[in-house]
């Protein structure tokens, strides 16, 4: 793919996918933080690595990872994004290293619309309403996760595999609402 199909192959995927999160976050009941959803990635730092390393099956930091050992648009992005666990990590003065914090409702559930909008992205007519658990389950990074965090996130996963969309987003919906 050459640079100009990369340049609008990865613009209208990351529009195409911040789309659906604004739709998940209506039925979910944070329409307004939906409309805010990755705005970073049409930046300068994310949007031009995004291009330089986009195929379209994938996220592009996989890619840019295996090329420079690292990802410089994941490291801007999850800095300035509280949807993402990583951004939730303090340094714990008892153990002495980085961990996990707890994640705030309403940022928890744009997770789980980040997550579903990306397997439906990424997936395409593959995506079921189990794909989303499945990337979780096989996932690495979920033993660096808070473990209130994993576990809300396979408990509605979970609900969307087995119940469907309308039920899941309903209880999120609900949960996110709870004092």
């Amino acid at each position: 793919m050459n640079g100009f199909g990369r340049f609008w192959g990865h613009l209208r995927t990351i529009t195409r996918h911040r789309h659906m999160v604004i739709r998940h976050c209506a039925k979910a009941g944070i329409l307004w933080q939906g409309l805010g959803h990755d705005l970073s990635k049409y930046g300068a730092t994310e949007f031009w690595q995004g291009v330089r390393f986009f195929d379209g099956t994938h996220s592009p930091t996989e890619d840019e990872r295996r090329t420079l050992g690292y990802s410089l648009a994941w490291m801007h992005h999850k800095g300035r994004n509280r949807h993402h666990w990583e951004y939730w990590t303090d340094y714990s003065m008892e153990e002495r290293r980085y961990v996990a914090m707890p994640m705030p409702r309403r940022y928890l559930a744009e997770m789980l619309c980040d997550r579903i909008a990306a397997s439906k992205i990424y997936k395409g007519k593959d995506y079921t309403n189990g794909s989303p658990l499945d990337y979780l389950q096989h996932g690495k990074v979920r033993d660096a996760m808070h473990p209130e965090t994993i576990a809300l996130l396979t408990r509605f996963l979970t609900q969307l595999r087995d119940e469907g969309e309308d039920a899941m987003f309903a209880s999120l919906r609900a949960w996110v609402r709870e004092k």
